[in-house]
């Protein structure tokens, strides 16, 4: 089988990522040029920033990229952009630099829907994972359960109808002044505490989410408890929020007649979620997760993705623009 490299290019928040991937499979090269730090002391990603950052770091970064990779222009297959959901600025500035590369040494342009790099993240991890599956993908921007058909074909089971799970990490991580980001912050404070308060779960007769209740309670919880414990709110929180998203998980999965489940996203590399849902193999369900780098927004799992877009037969004509809100089809 001839070797497939895809040159990925991820934009969509604030990390400056260009990977290099053959087959879908091993990583050759995947940089990772991150703003935390510039972000951190607005607590949360200024979008202007954020795309001013990206047209400094993307050539820098794509040379970088194919440099580790040990290849030219000239070897790449296929130009695998993330074109949304995300920060349209930030999109903008990956899209815009992938359509002009496409153009100039005449290689092909597959845009990549971010979500799907997320569920592919796992097949890097994980060789000889193929579809059919359930996914879980849990991040700063969604909060979704799949049904992954195949590479390229999806069914929405279930989702957030507020906030993300992420989204909800971050603002309680606010609340009791841990900052940005906030998930792995509230994780680590979680691990001293107790889950000694009680916190609502929003249930749906479908598969759908919510977290605004929850986060609500926490928020008040926080401001109307005289001395409370922020590592057992933590703690309350964490536990609640992973309790949900296992319950409609196990629904999923009997739903479907599947007992194959991976995850995927940022809130994925929480350890105590982690924990908690390899627990399920204990019910026989095979449950996969990708490597905590892989976790969070990288090129490698968009050029996977994108990959098997290619093997399709997708492409994407220049003019494709960024979609912020683009959904999973």
């Amino acid at each position: 089988m001839k070797e497939i490299l895809t040159l990925g290019i991820e934009s969509s928040c604030d990390e400056t990522s260009v990977s290099v991937v053959k087959n879908g499979r091993e990583v050759l090269s995947n940089i990772i040029d991150s703003q935390i730090d510039i972000h951190e002391k607005y607590g949360g990603v200024v979008p202007e920033i954020a795309s001013r950052n990206h047209i400094e770091a993307i050539s820098r970064v794509t040379k970088k990229a194919l440099k580790e990779a040990k290849i030219e222009f000239k070897d790449i297959d296929a130009i695998t952009p993330t074109y949304g959901p995300g920060l349209v600025g930030a999109l903008l500035v990956g899209l815009s630099y992938a359509k002009a590369l496409s153009f100039a040494i005449n290689k092909p342009l597959v845009g990549v829907n971010h979500i799907q790099g997320h569920i592919a993240a796992n097949y890097i991890t994980y060789k000889d994972l193929e579809p059919p599956f359930v996914c879980l993908l849990i991040s700063g921007g969604n909060t979704i359960l799949i049904h992954v058909k195949d590479y390229t074909s999806f069914e929405i089971l279930g989702k957030t109808r507020d906030d993300a799970v992420g989204e909800a990490f971050d603002k309680v991580a606010r609340v009791v002044g841990l900052g940005y980001p906030g998930g792995p912050k509230v994780d680590k404070l979680a691990k001293n505490g107790k889950p000694n308060y009680i916190l609502p779960k929003t249930h749906f007769e479908n598969l759908d989410f919510s977290f605004s209740g929850i986060k609500t309670a926490v928020i008040n919880l926080n401001h109307n408890t005289p001395n409370i414990s922020k590592e057992d709110l933590c703690c309350s929180f964490e536990k609640a929020v992973t309790e949900i998203l296992i319950e409609n998980t196990k629904k999923a999965l009997e739903q479907t007649k599947i007992s194959k489940l991976v995850l995927g996203g940022g809130v994925s590399a929480n350890i105590y979620i982690r924990e908690e849902f390899l627990k399920l193999q204990e019910k026989g369900i095979d449950v996969y997760m990708p490597d905590i780098k892989l976790c969070t927004d990288n090129a490698a799992m968009i050029a996977s993705a994108g990959y098997y877009n290619f093997i399709a037969g997708k492409r994407s004509n220049l003019d494709l623009n960024a979609v912020p809100n683009l959904k999973l089809s």
